[in-house]
């Protein structure tokens, strides 16, 4: 692995680089925005094994981590859908992005509460770069 993706899986969601590659990434005044993209890896399921499986484009999600040096940032995850031979519904690969009623990273979201569920006095710091 060399030694820029390995630095920058730190700084990602667990296991983010299992299932995306890296696509482009760019610092703004006020964002720093990482375009990750599903790798093309259906999932394997025994009802679709011997059946054509193509891709059939992405659709995008983007989530709120952890801002870094000042700046707020963003990650685009682009989703892949795939089209099994014969079945109408497109398939995608169920990977949790986003903590469940947001659009942040799960450890990120769980880092604005405390432990009463309360958004503590670091949100209210946060909010200053959003």
């Amino acid at each position: 692995m060399d030694i820029n993706r390995k630095a920058l899986e730190m700084f990602l969601p667990e296991s983010t680089l299992e299932w995306f590659d890296i696509k482009d990434c760019s610092k703004e005044e006020r964002n720093i925005k990482i375009i990750l993209e599903e790798k093309n890896n259906p999932p394997v399921m025994e009802d679709i094994r011997n059946k054509k499986i193509t891709s059939k484009g992405f659709y995008d999600i983007t989530i709120t981590d952890f801002p870094a040096r000042g700046r707020k940032t963003l990650l685009t995850f682009r989703r892949r859908r795939w089209q099994v031979e014969g079945q109408k519904e497109l398939l995608k690969r169920n990977i949790k992005l986003c903590f469940p009623g947001t659009q942040l990273d799960k450890e990120f979201a769980d880092f604005l509460k405390d432990k009463d569920r309360n958004v503590p006095h670091v949100a209210k710091e946060y909010r200053r770069y959003v």
